[in-house]
């Protein structure tokens, strides 16, 4: 007497057995005498890797076209984390935009998408797509669980995570409120600005933190601080005591804003323009020496001069 092999999956029976009389059978399924039997036949094989499992409430749902239960096989067959928009399932199959948009759409309205948009950490929104493969199950977890914190979103786009107990991040929380920042005190200004002067401030100030770490400035507080450095410059001050006196007697401890102190000691230590000097007279013309025609004397005076001093007074004399 033969054995039954272990090894060998069950099968299922079929609505007549081998050994039952079709007067007992299934009236639903018995064949009729000169019929026969039409329809789908399946020659299945078990899967033993690279295979999803779906569930017969999607693959024969009554209300969801083909196309969108399509789209929600290949959806949930892909990878955490792989690009499901419309752009990237057209690339992917001949159905244009327009259908794969309405497919898309149908499983959102009937549960097996959602989109969710959350905020990354610099501050950009990105769309976060989630596929169910059972939307019921799921709305009853989300209903009876509280919801977890949000997470930062990841570099792509859009993706798609296939934990249906995921619940979406739709109110993430707000940022720490940043205080606003005063802008720095102004600072003097040179008579004019130029280049040559405006370098040799920035150059100043750059090599400020040589002098102490903590007056290690950013670019736009340089920017900021340089035509105030220009202007002891212009008033003939030399760099090496424009450097002492940004750089001596700070406070002890950090500084918060090294850049408020230097624009507060630019304004307030600002020396007094240096004294206005007349311009030099110029020296008096050296005419030629030539001779007097009236005494015959030697003077220097004009080439329209043909006298001397004396001769020109005795004339004019009464």
């Amino acid at each position: 007497m033969g054995t039954e092999n272990p090894s060998v999956p069950p099968h299922a029976q079929s609505a007549v057995a081998a050994d039952e009389p079709p007067s007992r059978a299934n009236p639903r399924t018995r064949t009729r005498p000169g019929r026969h039997t039409y329809g789908v036949t399946h020659d299945n094989t078990r899967h033993t890797t690279r295979f999803t499992v779906i569930g017969n409430d999607l693959a024969q749902h009554p209300e969801l076209s083909l196309v969108a239960i399509a789209l929600a096989v290949h959806i949930q067959s892909l990878p955490a984390h792989a690009p499901v928009d419309i752009k990237t399932l057209a690339d992917r199959f001949p159905e244009g935009r327009t259908r794969i948009a309405a497919g898309l759409r149908e499983l959102e309205a009937h549960g097996y998408l959602r989109r969710v948009r959350e905020h990354t950490p610099t501050g950009r929104i990105v769309t976060r797509t989630i596929s169910c493969n059972q939307p019921r199950a799921a709305a009853t977890l989300r209903t009876h669980a509280p919801v977890p914190a949000p997470t930062p979103a990841a570099a792509p786009d859009d993706r798609t995570a296939p934990c249906p107990e995921e619940a979406p991040a739709e109110h993430p929380e707000p940022r720490e409120s940043r205080k606003k920042r005063h802008p720095l005190p102004p600072v003097p200004q040179p008579a004019y600005s130029h280049p040559v002067l405006l370098q040799q401030a920035t150059e100043l100030l750059a090599t400020l933190h040589r002098e102490d770490p903590r007056l290690f400035l950013s670019a736009c507080d340089t920017a900021h601080l340089a035509p105030g450095v220009a202007a002891w410059l212009q008033y003939e001050v030399p760099p090496g005591t424009v450097r002492r006196t940004l750089t001596s007697d700070l406070p002890s401890g950090s500084l918060r804003r090294p850049a408020a102190l230097l624009a507060h000691r630019l304004t307030a230590q600002l020396p007094s323009p240096p004294p206005v000097r007349a311009p030099a007279t110029p020296p008096l013309a050296r005419h030629r020496l030539r001779n007097c025609d009236g005494c015959d004397r030697g003077f220097r005076a004009p080439e329209s001069e043909n006298r001397c001093r004396d001769c020109r007074t005795a004339a004019s004399t009464p």
